[in-house]
């Protein structure tokens, strides 16, 4: 027995300067959503992370449309997550004269989206 595998296309975005924890809250609001629907949550939240994950779809979704010929009215968020990225390691100083770590933590972004079926 064949199994269908569905076509699905990927966008990335690696090295966001956004913290993973704060990028995780937003991403968790369109997993599995349709694609029209992810759009108009992100565009009707008020944060930073929902810009960033905002191009990552429309890019996601480009390339389905593009590069796979796939009906941009039937796909949908098939995976998305947030991976840690590298933290710029920076310092401040801190009480009495010591010095204190302020750590630029950064992610990376990866929206899939797929073609109902």
């Amino acid at each position: 027995m064949e199994v269908m595998e569905k076509k699905c296309a990927t966008a990335t975005h690696k090295g966001a300067r956004i913290g993973a924890q704060k990028t995780r809250l937003v991403i968790d609001l369109i997993r599995g959503k349709d694609a029209a629907t992810a759009l108009s949550i992100l565009k009707n939240n008020n944060t930073r992370a929902s810009v960033l994950i905002e191009k990552v779809l429309r890019s996601s979704i480009a390339n389905a449309v593009n590069n796979l010929n796939l009906d941009e009215t039937k796909l949908y968020v098939k995976e998305c997550f947030v991976n840690d990225g590298p933290v710029l390691k920076r310092i401040k100083m801190g009480s009495r004269g010591h010095v204190d770590r302020n750590d630029h933590r950064t992610s990376h972004i990866i929206v899939t989206v797929a073609e109902r079926l």
